[in-house]
């Protein structure tokens, strides 16, 4: 597992409850959470997912998700 960090369009606690399913459900994937205070909206997931993976479940939930190196 490794610590991957997404900037995200996710804005608020709804926001939030539309992408849980998506990221709860997916195998290979331990934690995450979305940081709203910040003003990139960090998304950081504990995964063995691949970025390009995590990116395409966001997009899945109707949010966009870009890989931070």
């Amino acid at each position: 597992m490794v610590t991957q960090e997404f900037k995200t369009n996710i804005k608020c606690g709804g926001c939030i409850a539309a992408v849980k399913p998506y990221l709860d459900q997916a195998e290979g994937i331990e934690n995450w959470e979305v940081d709203l205070q910040s003003p990139d909206r960090i998304l950081t997931v504990k995964t063995d997912k691949s970025p390009d993976e995590v990116t395409r479940l966001i997009k899945e939930a109707g949010y966009e998700a870009m890989p931070i190196a």
